[in-house]
């Protein structure tokens, strides 16, 4: 009996040990962790005196309150290159990775580590975020970066380090390729090689007058050329926005960034095949009746009719400031994700480069595409073919042609030219076809047909060197006009099976809800192919 409880009594002792000696192993990670994070947590003053959020604050903003976060590899680099001495050395990589949830999405994030070094790439940042890429890929996770980095530290050069970072440009392209989207919000410096991480992203946030993305920074760049520009000239936010479209939205702090990569999140809507209930328009159906105006020359904001045809009215609007004239965005129509495209004026270089990778961006998700058809045709001038408007352009029809997803149209005004085209018209077979009563299609407008002609006419006369007959050139001027209005009708266009129909605008809603939920019960319906059809017996 007392052998047995001696026995016993050892095994007791024994687990204990082994408890207590998990808890000081356990306390001691934590006691690293917190050392990274209090060494971060140091620069919080610096950072909020410019009105700036610690890393890990935007973390928090960014990731769902009642989801839990799990973070990975937070001992990467202790006791490394930049700080041998385990007494001192802060682990961690300066960046934070881990899986956790935004808007409902269970996703990967990395954020750098700004409040150590500024977010200075060390001996094992590039692996770390390359791992998590590999794991993302792996597990078909999005990924989500939140950006602030001072790049390589030079003073510390490794070759090998080099070498090793391409993986994360080479990863950030597969996870793209593979489906899975990559968001990244830049809330300071992105430069060097680490502009590639924004400019590998399907999506771009940048914080206006903090974020900063360039191949050469200031001072690199007066080294190299001997050229002087401030950051806001290289790489600001604005720029981005406005001149080289790297940023498909601009926040005004980091909390508004943090914001807007939640509701891209909220707009990928990962958890497609649900049945969400969905909210009526905010406007009314019979406004659709006035908005487009009589005369299609005259200017109309699409945005209009799009709120009164998606739920709850609400738009999320893609790239706003670059290629203006023409509007994308993500929204809902009857509970069905959608990627909509339209035009507030003729198509432009920016325009048709912003459309092409919208185009791209919603077939990547495997989103529906909605194109509201009010367009005058691609720009056209000396300024324009110098920009290489035929190239963009053609960027837009490829992506078009190549859609894999369902695309339907609606030819609300006019549709002229190229525009036609570009704007998913009849010869690029879109799912479903509908035209407002109001519209018309056409190579051109009339008045500029007949304009055309009278043109040519004019300098053929000068060639020959006989004068112009004015009356027969006016009679050829009218029937050209007759000519094309009288084709370019929507019952003309109907009638010869150019669309699908000719519909009351007040039932365009309605009419691409049933289309959306047919299309999305042919996509989940599984066929059973056989070598003939069935024969009648």
């Amino acid at each position: 009996m007392d052998a047995k409880v001696g026995g016993m009594t050892g095994r007791i002792e024994s687990a204990d040990r082994n408890r207590q000696h998990m808890l000081d192993r356990i306390a001691e990670v934590r006691e690293l962790e917190e050392r990274t994070r209090a060494r971060s947590a140091r620069a919080a003053a610096q950072f909020h005196a410019l009105g700036k959020l610690l890393p890990r604050e935007r973390l928090a903003h960014l990731l769902d309150a009642d989801q839990p976060f799990y973070e990975l590899m937070t001992l990467a680099g202790y006791w490394s290159l930049e700080d041998p001495d385990p007494a001192t050395s802060i682990p961690g990589s300066a960046l934070i990775v881990g899986i956790g949830h935004v808007s409902g999405v269970r996703c990967m994030v990395a954020v750098n580590d700004s409040g150590i070094s500024a977010g200075a790439m060390q001996s094992y940042t590039g692996q770390k975020l390359i791992r998590a890429q590999e794991i993302a890929l792996a597990q078909k996770l999005p990924l989500v970066q939140l950006i602030e980095s001072a790049g390589g530290n030079l003073r510390k050069y490794r070759v090998e380090r080099f070498m090793v970072g391409g993986g994360m440009f080479y990863n950030l392209a597969r996870l793209s390729a593979a489906g899975l989207p990559v968001v990244s919000l830049i809330h300071g410096s992105s430069a060097a090689g680490g502009a590639y991480l924004p400019g590998l992203s399907d999506y771009v946030v940048m914080v206006r007058e903090q974020a900063h993305a360039y191949l050469a920074g200031p001072s690199l760049l007066k080294a190299a050329t001997g050229e002087d520009a401030s950051d806001e000239e290289l790489g600001g936010a604005d720029m981005h926005a406005c001149v080289s479209g790297l940023a498909d939205y601009v926040a005004d702090n980091d909390l508004d960034g943090i914001e807007r990569v939640r509701a891209i999140m909220r707009q990928i809507d990962w958890q497609a095949g649900r049945a969400p209930p969905f909210a009526q328009p905010l406007g009314s159906a019979d406004d659709l009746l006035q908005i487009m105006p009589v005369d299609s020359r005259t200017p109309v904001d699409m945005r209009e009719v799009i709120a009164r045809l998606v739920d709850g009215s609400e738009f999320h609007a893609f790239k706003e400031q670059f290629g203006a004239p023409t509007v994308c965005g993500y929204a809902h129509i009857e509970g069905h994700a959608v990627g909509i495209l339209t035009n507030n004026g003729p198509l432009d270089s920016d325009g048709a480069n912003k459309a092409a990778q919208f185009i791209q961006l919603c077939v990547q998700l495997g989103r529906p595409l909605v194109f509201l058809q009010n367009i005058t045709g691609f720009m056209v001038g000396t300024a324009h073919e110098q920009a290489g408007m035929i190239k963009h352009g053609a960027k837009l029809i490829q992506a078009l042609s190549n859609a894999s997803v369902t695309r339907l149209t609606v030819m609300c005004g006019a549709s002229y030219g190229a525009g036609n085209y570009g704007m998913c018209g009849r010869a690029f077979k879109p799912d479903l076809l509908l035209s407002w009563p109001n519209s018309k299609t056409a190579v051109m407008g009339g008045e500029q047909a007949a304009m055309t002609m009278r043109l040519v006419a004019e300098a053929s006369a000068r060639r020959s060197g006989k004068p112009l007959d004015e009356a027969q050139a006016q009679e050829e001027s009218a029937a050209i006009v007759r000519t094309f209005e009288s084709q370019s009708g929507a019952i003309h266009t109907s009638s010869m099976l150019l669309d699908d129909g000719v519909i009351d605008p007040r039932e365009t809603r309605s009419w691409l809800g049933m289309a959306l939920a047919t299309a999305a019960q042919a996509r989940q319906r599984q066929l059973a192919p056989v070598q003939f059809g069935v024969a009648r017996f």
